[in-house]
């Protein structure tokens, strides 16, 4: 049983780290931040292994799952954040792929323009953001693939916006 669980978490893992990471980075301030939320989100969701009662594909319940664990991160960090102070001059970069300067320059905004969404707004295009289906989103956030559409289409026109401001 066990080593079946193991397995299935493993397998599940690898077809959406990527995913996953993305979606921590949206929620988390800087590199570090995403590392450690990232590794609270593995933990609930291998904890959490044995109440996935497959409803949903094992991906679906694993995006749901990491975004309670973010937006919980997210709530405590707000609280402790006036606790420390932020070394933000000090970035340890893993430069493992070129992009181009410009290329650079619009993922920065479009970072910074999904740091200022709230909270919902922020989850829906994330997975968006991960070509989930509405139908995906829906099931994930508990709204109506309408709903979902709707809000799609206004977050977009938000970044957009946002985008243009920065440029």
């Amino acid at each position: 049983m066990r080593k079946e669980r193991e397995t299935i978490f493993l397998s599940a893992l690898e077809e959406n780290k990527g995913k996953l990471l993305r979606i921590c980075s949206i929620y988390s301030k800087d590199d570090e931040d995403t590392k450690d939320l990232f590794q609270e989100v593995l933990i609930h969701i291998w904890r959490s292994m044995d109440t996935f009662k497959a409803k949903s594909s094992i991906g679906t319940w694993m995006f749901r799952v990491a975004l309670n664990v973010c937006l919980r991160f997210k709530s405590k960090h707000t609280k402790n954040q006036s606790r420390f102070i932020r070394l933000d001059s000090i970035t340890i970069t893993n430069f493992t792929e070129e992009k181009s300067e410009e290329q650079d320059e619009k993922l920065k905004s479009l970072r910074k323009c999904l740091k200022e969404l709230n909270e919902g707004d922020k989850a829906i295009i994330a997975l968006y953001l991960e070509e989930f289906a509405y139908k995906e989103i829906s099931s994930v956030l508990g709204l109506t693939e309408n709903n979902v559409a709707v809000k799609v289409k206004r977050i977009k026109s938000k970044l957009l916006n946002c985008i243009n401001e920065i440029s």
